[in-house]
């Protein structure tokens, strides 16, 4: 039962910026490792034309230094930070409603009561929204963009100077909703968890995946580099890389183009498909790919004695261990995400 909603929260992680530095110490340390990185590239690729025989200009070294740069920019970064600690800041204004507002970070959410909230808002990118609405249950979820510039904001349809006014509907349950559709993962060990986006079942390692894949009836034993179960909302995500490789494929072997799956993000169904099947003497690959609809189920036993799991939305920390003897069902779950845009 949730207790009291007494607060908001709000959802925030790391600039690349600030990774720097908790990576490297110091924003002196940062910017002597990142220039050595320049001078680094400058030189492997002064020695490629040299390997070759070609002569190396000046102005050689300069596309090279520029181009090197561009990976290393920490003018970029800088800028990055400055204007998401100043839509941050600003959003704070614009949520001082009487209500206390809590900060979490995104490295915290497995472990944040979100029973406590009357809704939570997120300013960052889109892949911040998917992280926190499987943890949010059904609370309305506030997607902000801190940097319309930078970022497209699929799912952050409002500008920080719209919060207020979004919030506010929240609390007259005057908003607008979108439901997005969740997967869902039951393990027979009692493990339950639920995706925004796309699971991933295979080995922790690049080591290849061993598991009995069963759907529409049909069992086999797989070995493979792992399966993604997505939902409409992850469709263009990391399930299009499948999509890509296998159009490259397509017109590489035949000169034609693969059509192409796509789900809307309330409907109903998710699409499944293993990466990269290997045929042997154990493992067969003629069940590669298909939909689930409501009510059906996606049944993977693991075959790996250690190094397998399953996680959701690309955050590899939370993780369910899925090594010999577990059992994985995945669904179409009943729990949706409330997404505000209006």
């Amino acid at each position: 039962m949730r207790t009291v909603s007494n607060m908001i929260a709000v959802v925030t992680r790391e600039t690349r910026l600030e990774g720097l530095k908790q990576r490297w110490g110091t924003s002196n340390q940062a910017d002597f490792l990142l220039g050595a990185a320049v001078k680094h590239e400058v030189e492997r690729r002064r020695q490629v034309r040299a390997r070759r025989g070609i002569a190396v200009s000046e102005t050689d070294l300069c596309e090279f230094a520029d181009s090197a740069i561009e990976l290393t920019d920490r003018e970029v970064y800088e800028e990055e930070d400055a204007q998401y600690n100043e839509s941050l800041q600003q959003l704070y204004r614009e949520l001082d409603l009487g209500i206390p507002v809590r900060e979490v970070d995104r490295s915290f959410l497995a472990n944040f009561d979100f029973g406590r909230c009357l809704a939570v808002v997120v300013i960052g990118q889109d892949g911040l929204v998917a992280n926190v609405a499987k943890y949010a249950g059904d609370l309305p979820v506030i997607g902000v963009n801190p940097d319309p510039l930078r970022y497209d904001g699929v799912l952050l349809p409002f500008q920080v100077r719209e919060a207020r006014a979004a919030m506010q509907r929240v609390m007259k349950q005057q908003a607008r909703f979108e439901p997005i559709t969740l997967a869902e993962v039951n393990t027979i060990t009692g493990q339950r968890m639920v995706a925004f986006n796309d699971f991933f079942v295979g080995c922790r390692t690049h080591a290849s995946a061993r598991y009995t894949l069963e759907a529409d009836g049909r069992r086999e034993s797989q070995s493979s580099s792992g399966v993604l179960i997505s939902t409409g909302a992850g469709a263009t995500g990391w399930m299009s890389s499948v999509f890509n490789m296998a159009a490259g494929i397509s017109r590489f072997t035949t000169d034609s183009e693969l059509p192409r799956l796509s789900l809307a993000r309330d409907e109903r169904k998710l699409m499944w498909a293993v990466r990269e099947p290997f045929v042997s003497r154990h493992s067969s690959a003629d069940n590669i790919m298909g939909i689930l609809n409501d009510g059906d189920e996606l049944v993977l036993g693991s075959l790996m004695p250690t190094q397998g799991v399953i996680f959701s939305d690309g955050v590899e920390d939370d993780f369910l261990e899925f090594n010999s003897g577990n059992i994985a069902t995945f669904s179409v779950s009943e729990q949706q995400a409330r997404l505000v845009v209006g």
